[in-house]
């Protein structure tokens, strides 16, 4: 059993759960909170242009059962296909931050 008492912020949380940045672990879970967040995005940004995953699926020139996975976040995604979802299907314009 995990040891929480001393654990004072959210990071602190983080690296007992999941390791130290740079483990295996850690960038599992690294890679699967980037890609909920995709999702999240995903989701609202269809929902607010009114569209159906088919729809959307349909301007982007892609399938609905893989815009339904990259909204469950199940599914992998690469950057030329996410850029072509939100650029042609939604109309919006993609930004990247590297930290």
């Amino acid at each position: 059993m995990k040891d929480y008492k001393n654990i004072k912020t959210f990071d602190e949380l983080i690296e007992l759960e999941h390791g130290k940045v740079g483990t295996e672990s850690r960038n599992k879970y690294e890679e699967s909170a980037q890609m909920f967040i995709i999702s999240e995005m995903l989701k609202e940004a269809r929902k607010e242009a009114n569209l159906t995953q088919e729809q959307l699926a349909k301007k982007a020139g892609t399938k609905k059962s893989y815009i339904s996975k990259l909204e469950n976040a199940k599914g992998n995604i690469q950057l030329s296909t996410l850029i072509r979802i939100f650029e042609q299907g939604l109309g919006k314009r993609i930004g990247l931050t590297f930290l």
